[in-house]
């Protein structure tokens, strides 16, 4: 068999091309005729952040290099199910997938080779360029147009989005930067959640809409300069319908992703206070109206709109629920968080369970503060498509210093904490 009757295959992710890209296809040319097993948006999002160009202009990108003879579509980091359908006589891989959390996958492209005779070719990896290395450099060039879509596009690719409070640019930091190693998997968070409780906390006002949004956009600003995750904005009731349009317009010129308004009206009561007497739900036609305000005022259909349903937290049931869910998504919501105190998960269960079957159904966001032993395997069992953790973050950091201003006070020193903190060291390296 001549070349040209071979067929090397090469599975990519391709987000931005890049020589290591050319050499790979270049050498796999030599062997055959080359086929891609380009990964989709959301098998890359199984592993890390969304891919800056989706499937479709990477594909373009792809079959435009007169190397490539097709283009399939890799729906998994497994290798198998292409690989069966196609049966290349060679696969080419560099070699930095010898070790680390491609090794098992690498293992199974061997094994499955080995059924009629194909090779594995691994070229030598070339370091120091990587996509995600490019993208690092390029984080300036991240516009507050491109970073609204971001959010837009994670509803399409990831099975449930986990998104972490960040109350200033630091604790924003930690969000687009910690990850850990779970099962072979590595996890971070997906986006970042603006709190009324935590900015006005952080502030030393109660969470009571004392703190203005004026207040709160300068805080944000801070925080977009040093991320790239989308950002969901905490509104509480989106605040007097004329200021509405003031809002969206300064929302989305500082790059925000998602607006979220609750059905409450005057003074606010946080929701997860026992004591619930005096707290009224808007009426299902105004609050529509602060929808469709919204919807008319975003220059852009990529920055979201979520209605909060308060009809749990004030006692009015699932019917009630489910028929604010109705309007709201009619209205034009493109998310609905059904908020519970609750310390189990049942009546938003009992929500999803009869909501996601209908036709006017939108992706469901859970805030489980109250309900934190439900995992989000489970939650996104259930139906819900993002999970907030709401305020975390702040909650962790007020008894820590507590403990040192207490610590340093009963040994007049600072000694004692050294060892509990983190150096100097590190912040300095956590802030670039």
């Amino acid at each position: 068999m001549n070349k040209n009757n071979k067929i090397a295959y090469i599975g990519l992710s391709a987000d931005i091309l890049h020589e290591g890209h050319i050499n790979i296809i270049k050498k796999a040319s030599k062997f055959g005729k080359v086929v891609v097993g380009l990964l989709t948006d959301r098998a890359i999002a199984t592993y890390k952040a969304i891919p800056t160009l989706n499937y479709k202009q990477r594909e373009i990108i792809l079959k435009n290099i007169k190397q490539v003879s097709k283009v399939l579509p890799q729906h998994t980091l497994d290798y198998r199910p292409n690989l069966n359908l196609i049966k290349p006589n060679f696969v080419l891989h560099g070699d930095d997938w010898k070790t680390g959390v491609q090794k098992k996958t690498r293992t199974q492209v061997i094994l499955t080779l080995r059924k009629w005779g194909g090779q594995l070719i691994e070229p030598k990896y070339s370091k120091g360029i990587s996509s995600s290395l490019i993208k690092s450099r390029v984080m300036n060039l991240n516009t507050p147009t491109n970073r609204v879509s971001i959010l837009k596009r994670l509803l399409n690719s990831k099975k449930i989005i986990r998104v972490l409070e960040s109350h200033s640019a630091l604790s924003g930091l930690i969000a687009e930067n910690i990850e850990v190693k779970r099962y072979k998997k590595i996890e971070n968070f997906d986006a970042m959640w603006s709190s009324s409780l935590t900015d006005s906390s952080v502030k030393g006002k109660p969470d009571n809409q004392s703190l203005d949004f004026s207040s709160r956009f300068s805080g944000i600003g801070d925080l977009m300069d040093v991320t790239t995750k989308p950002l969901i904005f905490d509104a509480d009731n989106g605040g007097r319908l004329e200021h509405i349009p003031f809002t969206i317009r300064t929302l989305e010129r500082l790059g925000v992703s998602a607006i979220m308004i609750e059905d409450k009206v005057g003074l606010k009561k946080n929701s997860l206070f026992k004591d619930q007497s005096g707290a009224k739900q808007d009426t299902i036609k105004d609050f529509c109206k602060k929808i469709e305000l919204i919807k008319k005022t975003r220059n852009s259909k990529n920055f979201l709109i979520g209605a909060r349903i308060e009809s749990f937290i004030l006692g009015k049931g699932l019917q009630d629920g489910l028929r604010r869910a109705k309007a709201y998504s009619e209205a034009g919501a493109d998310l609905i968080l059904i908020h519970s105190k609750e310390k189990n998960p049942k009546e938003i269960f009992s929500f999803s369970k009869i909501f996601r079957t209908k036709k006017y159904y939108k992706p469901l966001v859970s805030v489980p503060s109250t309900y934190s032993k439900t995992t989000e395997s489970t939650l996104e069992k259930n139906g819900f498509k993002i999970v907030i953790y709401a305020n975390h973050m702040l909650r962790a950091a007020y008894p820590a210093m507590q403990n040192v201003a207490k610590t340093i006070l009963k040994n007049q020193r600072s000694f004692e904490l050294e060892s509990k903190i983190s150096s100097v060291k590190e912040v300095i390296n956590l802030i670039k």
